[in-house]
């Protein structure tokens, strides 16, 4: 028996009409060539697919928590391939894999010679470099920040010194909440020549990207209070 394939499909970045626009028709295709979902959040996922097929019937498929990949999850995942079953990995929001749990699957489909096919999609850490301005030919996406505000102030220093050194793109992210502590930690800790690019609500309609340099941020205003960002930090 053929292993199944394993469809890699991308979710929208805001749950906001204007964001589906970003979705390739394509994706629906893919959507309908499979019988299982193993997901990282199930009522998104479901709301999600409903949007992009209204006549969808959510109960006939099965569904799967991804959460950490735990054994069980994983064994369920190889079981169904194997028993050739189409798989689709869905993310939260962007591409399944790029910094998502879904990479642990996909290692799992790679160690049995399952063909993972991926889907194009709206990743934030693209689309955010491709309006940046900044290089794209070296860039490092370093995640999330330490919490700890000594530390933070420490690894953005480090990263700093690091584009420098270089001439890479620095580019990490926050959760929402903690958007404006991080924001106050790069502009007192950053030198003001240091160019940082915040961009808020890729896709959606409220989108905004800008870059400017650390020292013409002190004098503007931003809400990114609750609002999903992606930041890019460049030294000159």
């Amino acid at each position: 028996m053929p292993t199944g394939k394993v469809y890699l499909i991308p979710n929208v970045l805001q749950d906001d009409d204007d964001a589906l626009k970003a979705i390739p028709s394509y994706v629906l295709s893919a959507i309908k060539d499979c019988r299982v979902f193993f997901t990282e959040n199930e009522k998104v996922a479901r709301r999600y697919f409903k949007k992009l097929w209204k006549e969808m019937l959510i109960d006939n498929y099965e569904w799967y928590a991804i959460h950490k990949a735990e054994e069980s999850v994983k064994q369920n995942f190889t079981e169904h391939l194997k028993n050739g079953t189409n798989i689709g990995i869905v993310s939260d929001a962007g591409c399944p894999g790029i910094a998502d749990p879904g990479q642990i699957l996909i290692d799992a489909a790679q160690r049995i010679g399952a063909k993972v096919q991926p889907l194009v999609g709206p990743s934030s850490i693209l689309l955010a470099l491709m309006a940046s301005g900044m290089n794209g030919q070296q860039f490092q996406f370093n995640g999330y920040l330490p919490v700890e505000n000594v530390e933070r102030k420490k690894t953005l220093r480090f990263l700093e010194e690091d584009s420098l050194k270089r001439s890479c793109t620095q580019i990490f992210i926050e959760t929402p909440y903690r958007n404006h502590s991080l924001l106050n930690d790069i502009l007192t800790t950053c030198k003001s020549g240091t160019k940082l690019c915040i961009a808020v609500d890729i896709t959606a309609a409220s989108e905004s990207i800008e870059t400017k340099n650390i020292q013409q941020w002190k004098k503007e205003t931003i809400d990114l209070h609750k609002r999903p960002a992606i930041f890019l930090l460049s030294a000159y």
